[in-house]
């Protein structure tokens, strides 16, 4: 797939810069730019959705992580040499005021990290948006590149991690440097969310950090990770009653590994994302 800017016909750079007619994309020339875990936590904070996303998209907080994602989007997987690559951070996605909040690790190299768009252009992508669709939670079953017709179905994906990282591990300082951002988007969602879905151990334990963040209970002993596992997090009661609750789910992570050796199967992802479905729809 091989887009062309809009205005001039010509195929996009890679990385992208913001401002140049990428489908979907949040930031223009003007959009600030957080070049340290501080500024990550500055701007950050006190943002309306679409200028979070703005600002997520181009952080350049975690030098390692801006060098590859960019030395990827430079020499590309052979396979999609003809193609530009985004080589940026990547935004949540979705719909706005989510009932269900999907939580990954972060953008595959040559997956999200080229399209633009979490869960788009790579295996992962492909399992998790197929299940989606057969639980009625995508209006397709495909997810190609950030202008292929997709849509959510009050569901919003998010990474903990917004930028590809080698060999997809991110340090400890790297996660901790990008976490303001899903605290600060979690903020802004809460008010519709109902359930939230942490795909592997890394989006298990950046989802209960971020809901601890937000002044949720989690019950203790701490919840611990498994497919199917479950746990409700309570928001703090208030003077209106008691607090909100959201039910977190876990599911294995639709990688290669996983589903290649069965480890996750279409049945086991489908009954993790039906059961969100079905917990969103009753929570009312």
């Amino acid at each position: 797939m091989t887009l062309p800017h809009p205005a001039t016909g010509d195929p996009f750079p890679s990385p992208v810069p913001p401002g140049t007619g990428w489908p979907g994309d949040p930031a223009d020339a003007d959009t600030p730019v957080a070049t340290t875990a501080a500024g990550v936590r500055r701007l950050s904070r006190r943002v309306l959705l679409d200028e979070l996303d703005a600002r997520v998209s181009v952080c350049r907080a975690c030098p390692r992580l801006v060098a590859w994602r960019e030395d990827v989007a430079a020499t590309k997987r052979a396979s999609f040499a003809a193609e530009p690559y985004w080589g940026r951070p990547i935004p949540g996605w979705g719909a706005p005021r989510p009932r269900v909040l999907i939580v990954g690790l972060a953008p595959a190299a040559n997956g999200g990290n080229r399209t633009g768009r979490i869960f788009t252009g790579d295996r992962s992508g492909d399992w998790l948006v197929a299940s989606l669709h057969r639980v009625g939670l995508a209006t397709q079953a495909t997810s190609l590149h950030a202008a292929d017709g997709l849509e959510l179905v009050d569901t919003r994906m998010v990474a903990a991690v917004r930028c590809a990282p080698p060999q997809n591990k991110p340090t400890p300082q790297e996660r901790d440097t990008c976490a303001p951002w899903l605290d600060a988007e979690l903020a802004l969602v809460e008010p519709w969310l109902r359930v939230a879905v942490a795909l592997g151990r890394f989006g298990w334990d950046a989802a209960l950090r971020a809901f601890a963040a937000r002044g949720y209970a989690v019950p203790r002993p701490r919840p611990r990770f498994g497919h199917g596992a479950e746990a409700l997090l309570s928001a703090p009661a208030g003077p209106d009653g008691p607090g909100r609750e959201v039910l977190l789910l876990g599911s294995y992570h639709p990688s290669q590994q996983n589903t290649f050796t069965g480890t996750l199967t279409e049945e086991m992802l489908d009954g993790v994302l039906g059961r969100a479905a079905a917990a969103a729809r009753m929570a009312g």
